[in-house]
């Protein structure tokens, strides 16, 4: 019965993302061509579609992206940022990572169940042999490397959980039982695929990506600079299942399948360093909490999401056949490791875009603004609903207040007593609800 349960999902996404690749447009792979759709054809009013780009601009965006089976249907950029404009990635090149972690494999470079000390050498962590040799790749892919992430920056380490020095890495829990949003442990898979296959990161990425598809970019200390459109191409590759107009990138869909679906049962939202929707609960980023819920609820349940920090985006929907796109700075002026609550917004705006829709069928996000934002005493709540319940945790999970009750807009949290530092604050209004970074200044 076991096989049989590995096969059918196996075969359903063969069969799937084979006839969706069949309906997609790709641009070229060189120069600036890309077909596009009147936004029209889709039944998008005009006026809607500028208050999406009113609420963009105002929320520090600069670049925007919509695609339909591969077609633009909207793209727009603010300020001086342009169509060859460069911007980081942030934590949404994990995914592409992800995927060339599967190509590797695929070549029998890398094994994604064998010690990540195969490729790496003993002592790349501070664990003990007999639990440094329990890490795998398969660990970094879906963040259960049980490796410490709770830091506390220093001058010399001001992000310390990106630092992917052997004194950074010390052992916590045994892999496989914890999951936490670890970003050192996970740039080491670079290493991994360079340790493999005798290339570099960007030499390999060149190979077996770039080329192919006709994207752009450079891995600089790990992170994944590029243009809006290159995000565009790889959450296109994406929704084509590792095709790319008849050339497949990844043969082995069992990967690409666990790759895009729930990897591991702590944290149901999360893949192979994809974000997934439409789970029954989720984990974010520094809180071992796990929120019930769906991860972005105005968004469609099958979507998966390539997130980094400061709300740099990519979502990919095969039942609509869409790849949305976003590259700016902080929606809110305070960004995060993986902020959500910018999601759920854009696509309360997404959602309304057809002129059909309405506010009384279709949901809409929780509109949470928090000032100020870092603050010394305490935070003003303004929401456009009354909260049903407000909550807030330090980076280890420790719930550190709770309202008591419904209350109205404005609504003060008490800082006071609370030490310096960072910590998550959840407001819930109903079914929706917006989780946000704030800071307690000295």
């Amino acid at each position: 019965m076991m096989s049989t349960r590995v096969f059918l999902p196996f075969f359903l996404l063969f069969y799937y993302f084979s006839v969706q690749a069949q309906g997609l447009y790709f641009p070229p792979k060189t120069g600036n061509e890309w077909e596009s759709i009147d936004p029209a054809e889709l039944g998008f009013c005009a006026e809607r579609i500028d208050s999406l780009y009113t609420f963009l601009d105002q929320h520090y965006t600069k670049s925007f992206i919509l695609l339909k089976d591969g077609k633009i249907v909207l793209e727009k950029y603010f300020g001086n940022y342009t169509q060859e404009s460069i911007w980081y990635w942030a934590s949404a090149g994990k995914s592409l990572t992800a995927f060339l972690v599967g190509q590797a494999a695929e070549e029998g470079l890398v094994d994604i169940h064998a010690p990540t000390s195969t490729y790496l050498g003993t002592g790349w962590t501070m664990a003990p042999p007999d639990k440094e040799v329990m890490i795998t790749p398969w660990h970094q892919l879906t963040m259960t490397s049980g490796l410490d992430d709770t830091f506390i920056p220093t001058p010399d380490q001001p992000d310390p959980n990106t630092c992917t020095d052997p004194e950074c890495l010390n052992y916590l829990a045994d892999a496989g039982t914890r999951w936490a949003y670890h970003t050192g442990a996970y740039r080491l898979l670079q290493d991994v695929i360079a340790a493999a296959s005798g290339m570099t990161i960007n030499q390999f990425t060149k190979t077996h990506m770039l080329d192919r598809t006709g994207m752009t970019g450079l891995w600089i200390s790990d992170v994944m600079y590029g243009r809006a459109r290159d995000m565009a191409r790889y959450g296109l590759l994406t929704l084509a299942g590792g095709i790319w107009d008849g050339d497949t990138l990844l043969h082995d869909q069992q990967y690409f399948y666990d790759m895009t679906h729930r990897s591991q049962e702590l944290n149901k939202s999360y893949g192979y360093l994809w974000w997934l929707n439409g789970q029954e609960s989720f984990m974010v980023p520094a809180l071992q909490i796990v929120f019930p819920g769906k991860l972005i609820p105005n968004a469609p349940d099958d979507m998966i999401a390539a997130l980094g920090k400061n709300d740099q985006k990519i979502h990919v929907v095969p039942s609509k056949g869409w790849v949305v796109v976003r590259q700016g700075d902080a929606s809110g002026g305070v960004g995060g490791a993986v902020p959500i609550g910018f999601d759920n917004e854009i696509w309360a705006y997404l959602n309304q875009l057809d002129c059909g829709a309405t506010a009384a069928t279709e949901p809409d996000g929780l509109q949470l603004s928090i000032s100020p934002n870092p603050a010394a005493s305490g935070w003003w709540l303004y929401s456009d609903a009354p909260l049903t319940r407000v909550e807030m945790y330090d980076l280890r999970g420790n719930r550190v207040f709770v309202s008591q009750g419904a209350v109205s807009s404005p609504y003060r949290v008490e800082g006071t007593s609370l030490p310096a530092g960072v910590y998550y604050l959840k407001a819930i209004s109903g079914v929706r609800f917006s989780v946000r970074k704030v800071v307690k200044a000295n």
